[in-house]
């Protein structure tokens, strides 16, 4: 398994139509997330800033690459657009955090 933390960012007063449409995360997404890899995936939220920090563990021969290829993904993004800082094809901007500790 490999460890990756990254961040997004939510646009101002978004947080709470943020977690409630994580609360009612569909299951075929979920089951898309495992079935290229994804396992134990954790998504926290900075109050204060409204950035939000998401760790996840995947497989070592995992295929997130494909996840922006795929109608249920694109689908997800589509409302997600509106509460949070985006790229040109509707995905989060994400940005990669540098591990700079682990205690295993």
């Amino acid at each position: 398994m490999e460890q990756i933390a990254f961040k997004m960012q939510l646009h101002p007063g978004q947080a709470a139509k943020y977690g409630r449409r994580h609360d009612a995360i569909w299951s075929e997404l979920s089951g898309l997330l495992r079935d290229v890899g994804i396992r134990d995936y954790s998504i926290y939220l900075d109050e204060e800033t409204g950035i939000l920090f998401a760790v996840l563990r995947r497989v070592l021969d995992h295929r997130m690459e494909q996840l922006p290829r795929e109608e249920i993904m694109q689908r997800w993004w589509q409302p997600m657009a509106d509460i949070m800082v985006t790229l040109p094809d509707g995905s989060p901007r994400v940005t990669p955090l540098q591990s700079m500790f682990h205690l295993d």
